[in-house]
């Protein structure tokens, strides 16, 4: 059995800070070891239900150079450093049988949300045209007090999601002709475009670790994932938090319980073709994208829009995208 985990850092328990995340602040050591310990946990779970599995740690945030090597658990090899192949997911292949996302946060424009963005601060929003299946179920919130499947975003919001039929994938297929992208267009951030990954490769994320509005946005996509609120999002830099012994005992817990329920989870897979609309922050970035073939500047002042013919070119095209919006005016 082989896994990945994929650890962010916003996510982790403690964590309401930029200060504790970034590696030029004076707290950023203490979130690093917060972040290890973490994914100890996360590890030590999956090994719990899987005593010979292959694990593989991703490290997912920044500069993919945070994780403390050494004090990371022997048994599992750590993938670290930029750039390389499918960003957060390095690592990550057809023979993966179980992806777990520890420390993520919600996307851009939701919340409140700690530390809420999608990949940098000049993405807006990733919208990705296509159609969930017929068959509805219904998730409902809950707070920071227990590890829970399919949670929601807050103890008294009901969170409406749409699910696949057992052992199938969640299909998403782009919208018929003449049909109105907004209207069909999933907006997704790094919880959802990462998911849609693994599940182009045909692997489920059956774990998912953050904040509640984390939690919600991933049962809103996957239903069946196990998901671990270690804090409830009070703002962008505020959250009522479990103790960090606290929730790694959850989380190695619930990553045991999610590993040996792999199968049971379908990956979520988006149908192409798909139309993919991005939201950009700095018209310089704009300027750049259009340069890219294939992207074109749509009616609207920050936007930019492209088709791919599946998703693992879409994911490509939207890191490439991320990566010119670091890039400044000369």
């Amino acid at each position: 059995m082989k896994a990945l985990i994929s650890v962010d850092m916003e996510g982790i328990s403690g964590i309401v800070h930029s200060s504790e995340t970034n590696p030029e602040r004076y707290d950023y050591q203490r979130g690093r070891e917060l972040m290890t310990a973490e994914a100890n946990a996360v590890i030590a779970g999956v090994l719990d239900a899987e005593p010979t599995a292959d694990v593989l740690v991703a490290d997912a945030h920044g500069t993919f150079r945070n994780l403390l090597p050494e004090q990371l658990d022997r048994r599992a090899r750590l993938v670290r450093g930029k750039p390389r192949a499918l960003n957060m997911l390095a690592g990550l292949d057809e023979e993966t049988d179980a992806a777990l996302f520890v420390g993520y946060h919600v996307r851009a424009g939701e919340g409140p949300g700690v530390l809420a963005h999608t990949m940098n601060g000049e993405i807006l929003d990733v919208r990705v045209t296509g159609r969930a299946p017929d068959e509805e179920v219904r998730g409902t919130g809950r707070g920071p007090d227990e590890e829970v499947r399919g949670t929601g975003r807050a103890p008294d919001e009901e969170v409406r999601i749409t699910a696949p039929k057992p052992g199938e994938g969640v299909q998403v297929t782009a919208p018929k002709p003449g049909e109105d992208s907004r209207t069909t267009a999933r907006s997704l951030g790094e919880i959802g475009l990462n998911a849609a990954m693994a599940g182009h490769l045909g692997v489920p994320v059956v774990l998912l670790s953050g904040d509640d509005a984390a939690c919600a946005e991933a049962a809103a996509l996957i239903p069946e994932a196990v998901t671990v609120p270690v804090k409830e999002a009070l703002g962008m830099a505020a959250a009522v938090t479990l103790h960090p012994e606290e929730a790694r005992d959850r989380l190695r817990r619930a990553a045991a319980d999610a590993v040996s329920r792999r199968t049971e989870i379908p990956p979520l897979c988006l149908t192409g073709p798909l139309d993919v609309e991005v939201d950009l922050a700095s018209p310089h970035t704009i300027d750049l994208a259009t340069l890219v073939p294939g992207v074109s500047r749509t009616a609207g002042a920050r936007t930019v829009a492209f088709t791919a013919p599946d998703y693992g070119t879409a994911y490509r095209l939207i890191l490439l995208l991320a990566q010119l919006a670091t890039i400044r005016p000369a």
